[in-house]
């Protein structure tokens, strides 16, 4: 194998927040945390292995004023096999990561542009929910093997949430939770491998998701670098954050009861104020010091960070708390070490209140720095502790249990210096980024050596072109697009006719010899591309030639007797006619009266361990295809095999058999009498919704894109 005698090429996704290897700007906002030094710390580490020839941390290039120009730079070496590469997705601006969902298949088509000039990785692995989705897609299409690293998870978070005075509307409103909840089931379902930091995190998180399964889980602790961290010493100079930390202090030798986190909700800053100004004990004996990210001004923040800030300030009024808590705006990142050193001079406590916590980097930093911690009792935080006994968990909700645990560090001087000594020797013990990458990869290389070669790994080098020699590609629907007004039809045909440079598809949920029978009956010509039964059979030209590498790759886990046993017996559901039905397609009519929901079907089709797609159209139909098809994907592996970039290709339809492919970089058109499904495409970018309705619908559309001259494209933005 090319892996053994090469090494393997290691692609990790990791979409939002400002990544950079040069002084990354850790707390910056709300998506540029522990994620960002992870997936950095863990691309140096994987590349510094022999077998291990190239890492590439893929992420969204952001051209904006508001932030440095680093962040526009196409690469930038992380080490000597490992670079960052940024991948042009969406608007210019820097975007929170809920804003980044309706950008996620640019990504995916824009990524496939660089796999081909690049060549393809022998892993992809996503991080986080956004990554997590596009990974899949990634790998599902190119049939390499897939990890995912959730990092926090969607249903974890709404449930913390939901015990706050948020409803669920506004939550889902913020957070996007059904979107992002179902992008992590689809990673989930694709991975070969989920790395896991705690094991509480596998059993008490991912068991919640459908797709959970006990077997694919590693629980693989993430390496820290703490070369930066260490105890103070009597020869330290006073670092020049002290000063920034005393200028608010009344007595700044007080010990210190030291937070630092981005001002999230889900950080719970402010249940920590609240403990403090109502313990009258602690505000005796130790300062608050909350370092808080960083800001020039208030009111120029994000709104979310912004009222938590002033919720804090205000809570510090409310208790009077001046001259005992620091909140200071800003800090370098060469800082951070400082501020843990300052506090374990004064044989303070690090404490970490939030309500949920995916893993707990700073607990370990603290650790390495000899300072003792009170954590709350969830996730990584539970792992850590019991691993290095540095400490106290506390119920983040409870602010007697907090206030204790604090006391008990700041006032038990024998328990503070075990606490101190234990964390130092288990920082470095358990949490190595070597350990971290040799357990990967050791799990990486039985996947590799158990996976089949990817059937497009050769198209990068063999750049031939079989389909007849257009620049340009028109596919449309069949049925209600084409079909439906006669003279319309004959306007496009003879348009398209005329235009030589333009090739002619056909995508549509018939199975081939149906679709056949159609085309004929309509006197339409063969296309040059035929993608029939809801993306799952490609063929091409007069002669129908079979995409052979499509399917060979089509039938990945499916399993339509197992499929057809367990829908049979679901009230509502009716097996349509034979004709109907294809080797890679089963095809239902729903009665929305009395059948389940679609997440509820799709639901029983997980509990049974079936893997498959559900495509539901005009408010009755539902095809079960397998995870490998649909016209997303087949419209991709077209593109990809051919060499078409995507804005070569203009994709019109009126259904959900259609809404795959009119995701991504193609140019979407939606005809005027299109299903109500299709209406949530409105505002994504290259989906014009034309009102021309059927084949007038697609002349409307080829004309607002100037399709078959010099191509332009007025809604490649869409607003936030």
């Amino acid at each position: 194998m090319s892996q053994e005698q090469d090494g393997y090429k290691i692609t990790l996704i990791s979409l939002h927040g400002l990544i950079r290897a040069d002084e990354p700007e850790l707390g910056r906002d709300a998506d540029t945390g522990g994620q960002v030094k992870y997936v950095l710390e863990l691309a140096a580490e994987l590349a510094r292995k022999p077998n291990v020839r190239a890492v590439e941390l893929l992420t969204r290039q952001i051209i904006d004023e508001r932030v440095d120009e680093s962040y526009a730079r196409v690469e930038e070496p992380i080490a000597e096999k490992a670079k960052i590469v940024r991948i042009p997705f969406g608007p210019k601006r820097y975007l929170r990561k809920e804003a980044l969902w309706p950008y996620v298949e640019v990504f995916v088509d824009q990524t496939l542009s660089h796999f081909r000039r690049s060549g393809l990785p022998d892993v992809i692995h996503g991080h986080y929910a956004d990554a997590g989705l596009a990974g899949a897609q990634l790998a599902r299409l190119l049939h390499i093997p897939y990890v995912f690293t959730g990092h926090s998870l969607g249903r974890v978070k709404r449930e913390r949430l939901s015990h706050g005075k948020a409803s669920p509307e506004s939550l889902e409103k913020k957070y996007h939770f059904k979107t992002r909840v179902e992008a992590e089931e689809l990673a989930l379902e694709t991975a070969a491998m989920v790395v896991a930091s705690t094991s509480q995190e596998v059993e008490q998180q991912y068991e919640l998701y459908d797709h959970y399964v006990p077997d694919r889980m590693e629980v693989i602790p993430p390496g820290v670098d703490l070369s930066s961290f260490r105890p103070p010493k009597e020869e330290d100079e006073v670092p020049p954050i002290a000063a920034e930390v005393a200028r608010f202090l009344r007595d700044p030798a007080k010990p210190m009861i030291f937070a630092m986190a981005r001002p999230d909700e889900r950080k719970n800053l402010e249940m920590l104020v609240r403990v403090y100004g109502e313990s009258e004990r602690l505000r005796e004996v130790a300062n608050l010091v909350l370092v808080m990210g960083a800001r020039d001004d208030l009111r120029e923040i994000e709104k979310a960070q912004r009222n938590v800030l002033l919720n804090v300030l205000t809570l510090i009024d409310v208790y009077d708390l001046y001259g005992s808590v620091a909140y200071p705006k800003a800090h370098q990142p060469s800082d951070v070490p400082d501020l843990y050193r300052l506090a374990a001079q004064n044989r303070g406590v690090f404490v970490n209140p939030a309500m949920t916590e995916p893993f707990g980097l700073t607990l370990l930093e603290a650790a390495g720095s000899g300072l003792p911690i009170v954590a709350t009792n969830d996730g990584g935080p539970r792992d850590i502790v019991a691993n290095c006994e540095n400490g106290l968990l506390v119920d983040p909700f409870d602010p007697k249990e907090i206030e204790h645990g604090l006391l008990r560090v700041l006032t038990e001087p024998k328990e503070w210096d075990r606490w101190s000594e234990n964390g130092l020797k288990g920082a470095h013990a358990h949490y190595s980024w070597s350990t971290h990458a040799d357990r990967y990869l050791r799990d990486v290389t039985d996947i590799v050596e158990h996976s089949e070669t990817p059937v497009l790994a050769d198209v990068a080098t063999h750049r031939r072109r079989r389909l007849p020699e257009f620049d340009r590609l028109i596919v449309t629907d069949l049925d209600n697009t084409l079909t439906g007004d006669d003279e319309a039809l004959r306007e496009l045909l003879d348009r398209i006719d005329r235009a030589e440079h333009c090739g002619f598809g056909i995508a549509t949920g018939r199975r081939l010899d149906d679709a056949l029978e159609v085309i004929e009956k309509l006197g339409l010509p063969r296309p040059d591309v035929l993608d029939t039964s809801v993306g799952t059979e490609l063929h091409y030209g007069e002669s129908l030639t079979d995409d052979l590498s499509w399917r060979k790759q089509i039938g990945h886990h499916w399993r339509p007797d197992e499929i057809r046993d367990l829908l049979g017996e679901v009230e509502g559901l009716f097996l349509q006619t034979e004709k109907e039905q294809s080797e890679f397609k089963i095809s239902y009519t729903r009665d929305a009266e009395v059948a389940p929901s679609i997440a509820a079907i799709r639901r029983m089709l997980r509990e049974a361990g079936l893997r498959a797609k559900l495509v539901f159209s005009l408010g009755m139909y539902l095809d079960v295809i397998p995870v490998r098809g649909g016209s997303e994907l087949s419209m991709r592996h077209l593109l990809y095999k051919w060499g078409f970039t995507p804005e070569q290709v203009l994709v019109a339809g009126d259904s959900g058999n259609d809404e795959g492919m009119l995701k991504g970089r193609t140019l979407g058109v939606v005809v005027g009498n299109h299903g109500p499904e299709l209406e949530p495409l409105r505002r994504w970018p290259r989906v014009y919704f034309a009102e021309g309705h059927h084949a007038r619908g697609i002349l409307e559309g080829i004309d607002y894109y100037q399709f078959l001259d010099h191509i332009t494209i007025p809604n490649d933005r869409i607003d936030e």
